[in-house]
Order: structure tokens, then sequence, then C-alpha cells
């Protein structure tokens, strides 16, 4: 009997929760021996809208997209720093476009058997991008999606 999670695929934003979420599963990779890609988008599907709507202009919306990039590349390396503490290996990517559609096309591509979310900031407007990405993912997803919630994940990560 095949088991229930092998493949974990995890979105970062660099948003506590999502630091959270990858804890969680960091722990549920080590304990369950399943692999683990963790992936962040470079939102350039709101930064054309936000180029569009005249919010920003083309050489903004170029710097914004740049500077996501770098951050993107930043907590990826993070994140693989605590998996390295924990003994285990992760896959990162990088996309671009927007972040539900590259969080569940990702999902398929690995063949992920599971998706961990963080959980909703409680200062977070519920109209905001990432709400509205965790909404999308939730509905359209083909695989399980968990929302790490858990009050104890560091702890739980401390002691993996």
């Amino acid at each position: 009997m095949k088991p229930l999670i092998s493949n974990i695929v995890t979105g970062i934003t660099g948003s506590d929760a999502s630091i959270l979420a990858a804890k969680y599963a960091i722990v549920m990779a080590k304990n369950y021996h399943c692999r683990l890609t963790m992936v962040y988008v470079v939102d350039t599907a709101t930064i054309k809208q936000l180029t569009l709507s005249k919010i920003f202009i083309q050489e903004e919306g170029v710097e914004y997209e740049k500077n996501l990039e770098t951050n993107g590349e930043r907590y990826l390396a993070f994140m693989e720093e605590l998996a390295h503490a924990k003994g285990v290996k992760i896959e990162k990517e990088i996309r671009r476009g927007a972040v539900y559609t590259e969080i569940l096309t990702a999902a398929e591509e690995h063949k992920a058997d599971l998706i961990v979310m963080g959980g909703w900031e409680k200062d977070r407007n519920a109209k905001d991008i990432i709400g509205q990405a965790h909404r999308e993912i939730l509905y359209n997803a083909k695989c399980s999606v968990l929302v790490a919630k858990e009050p104890e994940i560091d702890l739980l990560y401390k002691q993996a």
C-alpha cells in the first residue's frame, strides 16, 4: 500500500505564518520520510496589475520584481538551513506568476500528496492577496491541503 504522504509542497512568502508552515512541513518530511519542495512565487501577476492600473510605472515594477526575487532567494536559503538542521533535504523553486496558480502547478508537477500552507494572520485584511491565494489553493488543489496553525510549531521543530 502506498503511503498517504510522500511528496509535500510548501509555499514560502516570508510571512511568519509561511515560516511556521515550512517548519511544520520539515517536521512532517523528517517523520514520514517525504520529499519536500519549497516554492517562492514572484507575484508578477500583481505587479502587472499594479502597472496597468498606473500605481507602478514600468521601471518601478521591474525594480519591485527584482526585489521580490532577491527576497525569495533569501527566504529559500533560510528554509534550506532550517531543513538541513533537521537532516531534511529540500528542493527549492522560484516561480513567476500568480501565487496560487504557481503553487498549484508546482504541486501537480511534483506529484504532491499534500500542500502545506501557513495559517491566516490575524492582522491581515480578508481581501489581501495572500488570503485570496489561500482560498484559491484550497478550492482548486488536486491533493490534500494542510493549513498549519499548530500553536507549538516552533517547539515541535526544535524537538524533531
